[in-house]
Formats: structure tokens, sequence, C-alpha cells
């Protein structure tokens, strides 16, 4: 059997093939749609509410943007870092809240165990909170800014524990320390301009190294908790017996102001009896003086009758208490 083959002619089947003319502007129109794209995506950029951009041109710093969205130069011409500026940011001193692995340890201790200034070992942990302020200089102004920042921190902190005592850092003393280390941190900060800022630091935990120098500072501060206790329970007892004793006391002088008043008045009654006796006297001496020796007869002997016999000159002469010696005669 014999089979021929024969070539279709162009387009017998239907179809039309398309030509490179078609295919090259159909890759064309997709390089340019991507390039585009690229361009467009480029050329914007976003930043956060909490954060600020640093644009660069050519790598200098050119500018600094806050939130929203922002134009810029597209293929590399102009770089965008953003920076969060306005978020606290924290260093922990001597513990570690959301690192756990036993590696750690040695550098906790480490950061923790100082000497203070009358030679003992304290442990003591400190919360550092700190910002950026400046996100140029902190992209630019140093490598590693956190570092020197955490450096910085662990000096001062030294060198603040190294002159203090190991009561004031164990008990009552934490505050002036704090206010102390944060004080040199700003100023030394100040100097370094590394475009952060610290806000706060505080002291965690301080304790002796041994649980026999724990448990013996345990006692002093129990002690001067009772002491205090004791304090203000004497102070309550104070407050609430004072005013009685007030009362009493404006009592007692009320009533010794009474008492004067009565002996004053009592005087001064005496003494004008005594002046009307005196002028009575000053007018008739002899009568006044024989009516002031009958009163006198009559305070020294109430009760008793008494016989005046008098002679012929008006004088007293005998003083008989007859109605005695009859009644014991018994004959009269």
């Amino acid at each position: 059997m014999n089979t021929s083959f024969t070539n279709p002619k162009p387009g017998a089947s239907g179809r039309k093939t398309p030509s490179a003319s078609a295919v090259g502007k159909l890759i064309l129109s997709a390089v340019i749609l991507l390039l585009v794209l690229i361009l467009a995506g480029t050329c914007w950029y976003t930043v956060d509410e909490k954060q600020q951009a640093v644009v660069t041109t050519f790598g200098k710093v050119t500018a600094t943007t806050g939130a929203g969205m922002h134009f810029k130069l597209p293929f590399g011409i102009q770089k965008v870092q953003t920076v969060d500026v306005n978020v606290y940011q924290k260093i922990e001193i001597g513990y570690r809240t959301d690192e756990m692995e036993h590696s750690y340890a040695d550098t906790v201790i480490k950061e923790s165990k100082m000497i203070t200034g009358d030679y003992n070992i304290v442990n003591v942990d400190f919360f550092v909170e700190y910002k950026i302020s400046d996100p140029v200089k902190y992209l630019y102004n140093s490598a590693e800014p956190e570092v020197i920042l955490k450096n910085l921190v662990q000096s001062q902190i030294r060198n603040v524990i190294g002159s203090s005592t190991v009561d004031s850092i164990l008990t009552d003393g934490k505050t002036e320390i704090q206010q102390q280390v944060k004080m040199l941190i700003t100023e030394e900060l100040a100097e370094y301009d590394i475009g952060l800022v610290l806000s706060d630091i505080k002291i965690q935990d301080s304790e002796p190294p041994t649980l026999s120098v724990i448990e013996a500072f345990k006692n002093v501060e129990t002690a001067k908790q009772s002491a205090e206790t004791a304090i203000n329970q004497a102070k309550a007892y104070q407050n609430s017996e004072l005013p009685k004793a007030k009362a009493t006391a404006d009592q007692l002088i009320q009533n010794a102001e009474f008492l004067k008043q009565n002996r004053i008045n009592d005087a001064t009654k005496q003494v004008a009896m005594f002046k009307a006796m005196y002028e009575q006297y000053a007018q008739n001496p002899e009568i006044t003086k024989v009516r002031m020796y009958y009163e006198a007869l009559t305070e020294a002997l109430p009760g008793v009758k008494l016989y005046i016999n008098t002679a012929g000159d008006g004088g007293a002469e005998m003083l008989l208490p007859l109605e005695s010696f009859v009644n014991e005669g018994g004959t009269k």
C-alpha cells in the first residue's frame, strides 16, 4: 500500500500563528509594566506612628520624616531607615525576664555582684528605661549605641555603689542611689551624643550574697519596723491622752482661780470689817474695849452664864459662875 504525505498549506487548519513582532511587543509591554510597578514600589514608603524615618541621598542624610506616606527617589538613589523613637526600651542589669537559659546565669551574677564603700559585697539588680531621642545620631554617631549605654550604666552603677554603705544599699538609701546614678548617666550621655536619652533607672532588688547575712539584715529590718510600730502606737496614745490631761489641767486651774477669788473676797470682807470696827473704836475707845471684851468672853465660854461684879468705878472686878456653884452645892 502506497501512502503519500503532503504538507498542508498555510492556514489550511484554520489556526493563525503569531508573528515574531507581535511576540516581541507583548514581551516589551510586560517588561515596561514590571518596570513601572518596580518604580512605583520604590518611590513611596510609609512610617508608623511610633517611628521616624531617616532619608539618605547617595548615602548622605538629607531628611527625617514622621508618620504617614512619603515620596522618595527610586532605584536606590534615596534610601530610608525607620527608627522607633516613641517607644520606651529597657535594659536589665543583674537579671533577665525574657531569657531563662542557664547560659545567662554567669553573666547575670557578674552584672549584679558589686563591692560597697565599706568593703562589703552585695547583689544589686537595676532596671533601666530609655528611648531614642535623635534617630540620625542613633544611626550614625555610633555603631552599637545600646551596648555603649549598657556599659555606661554599669560603670556609673558601680561608681555609686562603691561609694555607698551596705546599710544604705539594703535599706533606706535606694532612692538617693537611683538619683545619683541617673544624674551621672544623663551627664555622660550628653557628652557621648549617641541619640539616646535615659528615662528612668530603678533598683529592682538588693541583697547580700550569703543566706546568713540576708537573715541578719531581715532581722534588722524587722526590728526597725517594730520600732516604727511602737513609735506610732505611742504617738496614738499621746494623741488620745493629751486632750484628757489638758481638760484636767484646765479644771484644776479653774478651781484654783475660784479658791483664789474666794480668799481675796474673804480678805476684802475682813479688811472692811476691821476698818468699820476701827472707826467705831476711834469714836469711843473705852466702850469699844468693853464690848470687845464681852464678845471675846462670849466666844471663849459659849453657853455659860456669867455674873459680873463691877466696882463703883465701872471696871470689871470679878466674874463668878454663880449658877454652877449653886448647882454643885445643891442648896439653892
